[in-house]
């Protein structure tokens, strides 16, 4: 990539910020008829997206029901029913697979690259790019915005140099994962030309936990439980799905998604989650499970019948939660003592001790007021040649391929936009590349 700063060429856009809707959207002008020049602070484009999905990027959530899709983003999710309909998940799958990257469908229909390497998604979209000449500017930090008359006039860089072009684009992304680059410097230059910023805070991020017993069953994945989140005794909500143990307390799509409910409840008191080991069994059925295997096991130890009820690797952590002695024969046990491990493994109780952060955090919340830009466009309604996209606008985004898929969407968007041919969506039907 080049790094010396371009002399007297005439760019008709210049994109600032060389992530997922950066590099979309820089390909897009470029197809679409425009010299791009492309400014990225760090030595190298998409650091953020090579580490996506534990380094496999899920790429988008196959949800083609674009009300269901946009229901998955809250309140603010209807602003984006209109570039929805110009370039959706549908689309996106098109677009990489004409490209020759096919994709597969996993759980809560999260789509990978059939390579499970991010690093298939990265080359897609630089082969993108060079397809259309984008000129490519990397270790060079963008300090500031010029503007004047309601215009912008340039971006300012590191060495005080001004670049010009007629039309910019803003892909700077949130605050999330700073050591990637996203230090949240579009908000800053967003603000003082005028724009309207909701405050960045973290929203999908692991909890810590206060309780050892979560600490020492780090590692451990449970594909299907139901974490109930109690403040002052109470119940406030509960959701299903994945979570995963760790060092520091819980992870994994489940407690990502619930994180910044929790995080809001935090404010006002102490919060307690609940583990459901068994979402769908009711007390009395877990019972008749439980009395099944002790029945069949009567004459053996507790300690080695106990990981035919709960995952091996948390029974030595969980036992000590109960008031049965792990040498005790099934057959000795009393109803009510087996009563009251039914009901641990409906209430694997932990306290939440906070969160882990920014610097961990997968999305933050937050951003450019969405109310500022015209959405048919990604175009600010305030300086009609500057266009935003990616996690610079204020979505609260799932963790689910949903962050991604509003990075591919806006950037398809702006980039047709400020190319000289205007919004011919990728033609190609799914069943040359099917999703599997």
């Amino acid at each position: 990539m080049k790094s010396s700063i371009p002399q007297a060429v005439p760019h008709d856009v210049i994109v600032v910020g060389g992530g997922p809707a950066g590099m979309m959207a820089a390909g897009r002008a470029a197809e679409s008829g425009a010299r791009v020049l492309l400014i990225e602070k760090n030595d190298s484009l998409g650091k953020k997206l090579l580490i996506t999905g534990g380094g496999r990027c899920n790429v988008t959530n196959a949800e083609f029901d674009t009300r269901k899709l946009v229901g998955k983003l809250g309140d603010n999710g209807k602003f984006l029913f209109t570039p929805f309909s110009q370039f959706g998940v549908k689309e996106t799958l098109d677009f990489f697979h004409l490209k020759n990257m096919p994709t597969k469908v996993e759980a809560e229909k999260r789509v990978f690259p059939v390579s499970n390497k991010a690093q298939s998604v990265w080359d897609t979209l630089v082969s993108y790019m060079q397809k259309g000449n984008v000129e490519i500017l990397s270790n060079t930090p963008v300090t500031d915005f010029t503007h004047k008359a309601g215009k912008i006039t340039g971006v300012k860089v590191s060495n005080k140099k001004i670049l010009t072009a007629e039309k910019y684009i803003l892909a700077t992304g949130g605050k999330s994962r700073p050591e990637t680059g996203s230090t949240g410097d579009g908000f800053i230059w967003l603000k003082k030309i005028g724009h309207s910023v909701i405050e960045p805070d973290v929203a999908l991020v692991p909890i810590k936990i206060k309780d050892s017993w979560v600490k020492q069953v780090q590692g451990v994945s449970l594909p299907e439980v139901r974490v109930s989140v109690f403040q002052n005794n109470t119940l406030q909500f509960s959701k299903t799905g994945k979570i995963l143990f760790t060092h520091f307390g819980l992870s994994g799509p489940l407690i990502l998604n619930m994180s910044k409910d929790i995080g809001e409840l935090l404010k006002y008191g102490e919060v307690r989650l609940a583990i459901d080991l068994f979402p769908h069994l009711d007390h009395q059925a877990l019972d008749s499970h439980i009395r099944t295997i002790f029945e069949t096991h009567q004459n053996k130890k507790l300690k080695n019948v106990l990981g035919l009820l709960v995952p091996p690797k948390i029974v030595a952590s969980i036992l000590p939660l109960t008031s049965l002695d792990q040498e005790h024969y099934l057959n000795k046990i009393s109803r009510d003592a087996r009563l009251a491990l039914g009901k641990l493994c409906k209430q694997l109780y932990c306290q939440v001790d906070g969160f882990l952060g920014t610097e961990k955090a997968i999305v933050t919340s937050g951003g450019l007021a969405l109310e500022e830009i015209d959405f048919k466009t990604m175009q600010s309604k305030l300086y009609p040649n500057l266009y935003c996209v990616g996690d610079v606008l204020n979505f609260d985004r799932p963790s689910g391929g949903y962050s991604l898929q509003i990075c591919w969407t806006t950037g398809y968007v702006a980039g047709g936009y400020v190319g000289e041919t205007k919004n011919t969506i990728p033609g190609g039907l799914l069943g040359k590349k099917q999703v599997q």
